[in-house]
């Protein structure tokens, strides 16, 4: 009888554990879910050839004519860190790009990355930017704004290209959304921030 009840005992406490574990593993749910910190870490510049604008008026050597600017390349390096005791997916990542107060470009990674349970990954986001279309983004949705400065385009376009490479001005981050997946669970995290 009194193996019996031992082995009772070890036959509840071996199903209890089961059962435990089983609820641990149950996987995420909207309760259990907390939403990923995004933060940005840096920004590089990893391609610029200084400022230059060129119209349709200037004679190319080779080529046609157009209105055509310099190019710049920006990288924009997130620190994406899953408080989860599970990994999340993420499978979209998209966001507004402000120099100063004004939104400049909009651009996204459709990379997919695993994030293990409480670890930190990083992406890194590419934006092209060049003279004309950041020109026209000032004269177009940018024109009420520029007007309450008291500046012309050229000149913010020039402090802009010029004090690039230096960080000279502030490099926004806004409207961003991160798509999150883990089982049959879908979030979207917002995030904005500032660089530097």
């Amino acid at each position: 009888m009194h193996k019996k009840s031992i082995l009772m005992i070890c036959l509840t406490v071996f199903v209890l554990a089961a059962f435990m574990s089983g609820c641990a593993l149950m996987g995420p749910t909207k309760s259990n879910f907390k939403a990923p910190k995004i933060s940005l870490s840096h920004v590089e510049i990893p391609y610029y050839t200084g400022y230059y604008y060129l119209s349709a008026k200037v004679k190319p050597t080779k080529g046609k004519a157009g209105n055509y600017g310099a190019p710049m390349m920006m990288a924009f390096i997130f620190d994406i860190e899953n408080p989860n005791s599970y990994p999340v997916e993420l499978d979209g990542f998209k966001f507004s790009v402000m120099f100063e107060e004004f939104e400049v470009n909009t651009v996204g990674s459709t990379e997919t990355m695993w994030i293990p349970a409480e670890k930190t990954n990083q992406l890194r986001v590419p934006a092209i930017f060049d003279t004309r279309q950041t020109l026209l983004t000032l004269l177009l949705p940018g024109a009420m704004k520029m007007k309450e400065r008291g500046q012309s385009p050229w000149a913010i376009l020039e402090a802009w290209w010029t004090g690039a490479p230096d960080f000279a001005f502030p490099v926004g981050v806004s409207e961003g959304a991160a798509v999150f997946k883990a089982g049959d669970l879908v979030e979207v995290t917002a995030f904005e921030a500032t660089f530097p």
